[in-house]
């Protein structure tokens, strides 16, 4: 589409980037790209993204409309724990994308969800749509979606007010000699591996993981932490600062295997199973609560922990 924006008088002498902005509804990001790839033109000639704009001049702006990205249902067998025409509750296996991204376009819980479903809110990225809170790939268990706009908004405010229960178990390294304690530390990106989240960002923001050791092993510890915040990675974050990270943890741990007496065992995903999940109904108020076991690759470690003594690998 090709757009006409006469400069007026007031307007005169801006950059033409910022002038386009106060205009339409472009990002200056966008702008700049339509400038450098000749899309920008005043008097039928391109310009810079500094070119400074004058009284009664026309500019114009061709502007080539994307399609919007659709989610596909794919029929993806899912956990189903509750559904009803508003919501509805999976157990996520790990390993299970939440939704499409750069990397993985298909084969996600949200692809799953369209099929199964059969419809979706209109509210959230178009990707995404109902999604209000999200797992990790390798973190299991239990994530609701929204599949009315006036559920997307009640779960929000519910999100907002810190009012859903979630509880996760978690496999830590190491024996943790407290029975309960609470990690308050701030949590924010990295400031040296902007994939990673941290608790030294300069800009953290508050962050709170209460927890209780639900067993304790050689040289590990099974320990169920609830979550008061909902920053990304928390559990992960939080445990790896007080100097127990997550077994199987690539990127907050790093060590992967575990020796036992007889052999050594490999732990391929952090162990961190979302376990409870606890609602207000966004549409009739009932509380909803759900439980969902830890899946068998986590049970295996539990019993393998179980069965021998421990000695942490020396590298």
């Amino acid at each position: 589409m090709v757009h006409t924006l006469r400069v007026t008088k007031e307007c005169e002498g801006q950059r033409i980037d910022v002038f386009i902005s106060s205009k339409t509804s472009l990002s200056r990001s966008e702008i700049k790209g339509l400038i450098r790839s000749g899309h920008v033109r005043v008097g039928g000639r391109a310009v810079k993204p500094s070119h400074r704009v004058k009284a009664e001049e026309e500019i114009e702006l061709t502007v080539v409309e994307r399609e919007a990205p659709s989610l596909r249902p794919e029929p993806i067998p899912i956990d189903i724990v509750y559904r009803d025409e508003d919501l509805l509750v999976v157990n996520k296996p790990p390993g299970l994308v939440m939704y499409p991204a750069a990397g993985h376009p298909s084969g996600t819980l949200m692809n799953a969800v369209a099929f199964h479903a059969g419809r979706l809110a209109s509210v959230g990225a178009p990707l995404r749509p109902g999604v209000v809170h999200r797992l990790d790939k390798d973190t299991s268990g239990l994530v609701v979606v929204a599949l009315t706009d006036r559920a997307y908004h009640g779960l929000v405010r519910q999100f907002k007010a810190r009012s859903i229960k979630r509880n996760y178990i978690a496999l830590v390294h190491g024996v943790l000699e407290e029975d309960s304690g609470e990690i308050g530390l701030p949590i924010g990106r990295s400031p040296t591996e902007r994939k990673k989240m941290s608790v030294k960002a300069g800009r953290g923001r508050p962050a709170l993981t209460l927890w209780r050791v639900r067993e304790r092993f050689g040289a590990a510890t099974m320990v169920e932490a609830r979550l008061a915040t909902g920053r990304t990675h928390q559990v992960r974050v939080h445990f790896s600062a007080l100097g127990h990270p997550l077994l199987g943890d690539r990127t907050y741990g790093r060590r992967r295997t575990i020796r036992l007496d007889s052999r050594t065992l490999r732990i391929e995903r952090q162990m961190l199973h979302a376990e409870t999940l606890g609602f207000r109904h966004p549409v009739t108020g009932e509380w909803l609560e759900f439980h969902v076991p830890m899946p068998e690759d986590m049970a295996e470690v539990v019993r393998a922990l179980r069965g021998a003594p421990l000695r942490l690998p020396t590298s």
